[in-house]
């Protein structure tokens, strides 16, 4: 118990002696190491990830074990290895500098602008395609760009309405097939393709259009509703998770979620914001008059 005491005496002293600059830096340290982690789990790159390990581990012992040789080549191949994989990784790492970016920027729309209709007219829409068993694919989108998925569909520029999202939709429409985009509240393209999803964890019972939308929900911050065209499901992938068998106040309450800011959230943010600059200038204060 001594001993207990004297660690917890030792933690409480160091944890006193802590600055906002300390706790800045342990929180950026431990979001780049959860974002290393999903960039790992989400480009099914485990393998390499464990090859990478057991070579920093040999590095490590040929270090310990006074391998000059060995050691050497290693130090050698990890300078190449670093550049291999950021050309081997490019669009990966690309796509998640966009995602780190934009979540340094609200995606949503503010209350009262033309996304309540938008959402309304999707959610009657898709209830409707549900119904009949219509298959759709719609992508909202939020912060990051998706202009080359917009190029491999058909220009719109509409009003977004829930009957002309069922036209499009419609068996016999031409654009049916492809996704239909939503951007700054209207219907921007249709007929678009999107990306599939690398995911090999999928049920097998998602077919071609949910990995279409798992995959854009993956690549971007985008929001994809599925209506499947089997049995009439109500899906909705966010960040390359899948939330299925939504009923029509479900989809509304997502939607609005992931698409619409809470003015009540966005005044606590920045009151946050306001009390960490204040913490940061008092830090300041602190160390001059060391």
């Amino acid at each position: 118990m001594e001993v207990f005491g004297n660690v917890l005496d030792q933690l409480t002293n160091y944890l006193m002696t802590m600055t906002v600059s300390d706790y800045v830096d342990i929180i950026l340290i431990a979001y780049i190491i959860y974002r290393v982690v999903m960039f790992i789990r989400k480009t099914n790159s485990r393998n390499i990830a464990i090859g990478a390990l057991i070579f920093v581990i040999v590095l490590w012992l040929s270090e310990v074990t006074k391998l000059t040789m060995v050691n050497t080549l290693m130090r050698k191949a990890v300078e190449l290895g670093l550049i291999a994989l950021l050309i081997l990784f490019q669009p990966e790492l690309r796509r998640m500098l966009e995602r780190m970016g934009s979540s340094l920027t609200d995606g949503r729309y503010s209350q009262g602008t033309d996304i309540e209709s938008a959402i309304d007219e999707t959610v009657s829409a898709c209830a409707d395609m549900s119904y009949a068993h219509t298959g759709a694919l719609i992508v909202f989108v939020r912060s990051v760009s998706i202009n080359h998925v917009l190029s491999t569909g058909t220009l719109v520029n509409s009003d977004t309405t829930a009957e002309l999202i069922k036209n499009i939709f419609f068996v016999k429409a031409p654009l049916h097939d492809g996704a239909l985009v939503i951007q700054n509240c209207r219907i921007a393209a249709a007929g678009c393709v999107l990306p599939l999803t690398q995911n090999k964890n999928l049920s097998k019972e998602l077919g071609t259009r949910h990995r279409a939308g798992i995959g854009m929900s993956e690549q971007s911050d985008a929001v994809v509703v599925i209506v499947s065209e089997e049995t009439g499901a109500i899906s909705v992938a966010v960040d390359g998770n899948l939330k299925r068998h939504l009923s029509q106040e479900e989809l509304r309450s997502v939607l609005r979620k992931e698409l619409v800011i809470d003015e009540e959230n966005v005044s606590k943010y920045d009151s946050m914001m306001k009390f960490v600059r204040k913490l940061m200038l008092l830090d300041d204060g602190r160390e001059d008059r060391r």
